[in-house]
């Protein structure tokens, strides 16, 4: 939390447009040469993104997987209050003494009671866990009513869903990793179907579909993640979605008031 006698900073404005895409995609280039410039610029894109749907000054964020502390830092900075959550505790502190509240747990039983976020947010996480529609659901669990559940993911199918394997998942994820083992001299840190799993946009779109339908949720937007808004309709398509979208987007608000 910040210091009292700190006040937050304002929070961002939001445009999803070319200048905004050709940003993100600059600095996702240096995803692996300079982490701290990608996360960084990620984490603030996400607290502008967030602020759409949320007056962040006092909102209680949950960030599952949230890593170690870009996130933290700029909801913080924002004025929310912020709780990270990850299973590896090697990440909590990989930037440092982590921010705000951490704790550490799997997102697929989130050691949280009903309904105590504001917000659940979760950024490149789904494609690592081994049951994505799980985990959103104990998003959905730990939201209060009236509350916001972000889900931020990488597809399999997007030119980046082997992560640092390049684009050799297009022609198997065992065969990419394999490779990458071989050349590298050790297995990636994204390892298919141990850290790294096929997470497509349609079954989680579904997934959401199914909670409006069933009065839990009411779905709030559906998009990609780096896109200018003009070409939010990528979301729409089956089939291009999975390859188009490079990182997709479902915003829920828990039923109730």
């Amino acid at each position: 939390m910040l210091p009292q006698d700190q006040a937050p900073s304002a929070v961002p404005s939001f445009r999803a447009d070319l200048a905004r895409s050709r940003r993100l995609f600059s600095v996702f280039l240096k995803e692996q040469s300079d982490p701290d410039a990608f996360y960084g610029a990620l984490a603030q894109d996400s607290v502008a993104m967030v602020a759409q749907w949320v007056d962040l000054p006092g909102s209680l964020i949950v960030d599952i997987g949230g890593g170690p502390g870009y996130f933290a830092a700029a909801f913080e900075a924002a004025g929310a209050r912020y709780a990270g959550l990850e299973p590896d505790a090697g990440e909590l502190v990989a930037h440092g003494a982590p921010g705000g509240i951490a704790v550490r747990g799997s997102g697929l039983a989130l050691p949280l009671a009903d309904g105590c976020a504001d917000v659940a947010f979760s950024s490149n996480v789904l494609e690592h866990v081994p049951d994505p529609v799980g985990m959103a659901e104990e998003m959905v669990r730990i939201t209060r009513p009236g509350g916001l559940v972000v889900l931020s993911w990488t597809p399999w199918l997007s030119p980046h869903g082997g992560h640092e394997t390049g684009m050799w998942h297009y022609v198997g994820g065992r065969f990419a990793a394999d490779r990458y083992a071989a050349r590298m001299g050790r297995r990636p840190k994204n390892d298919f179907e141990t850290s790294l799993f096929n997470c497509p946009v349609g079954p989680m779109v579904r997934w959401a579909r199914r909670t409006a339908a069933d009065g839990r949720t009411q779905v709030v937007d559906v998009f990609p993640r780096y896109h200018p808004q003009w070409a939010h309709w990528v979301a729409d398509v089956p089939g291009v979605r999975e390859v188009l979208s490079w990182n997709a987007v479902i915003v829920l608000r828990v039923a109730g008031s």
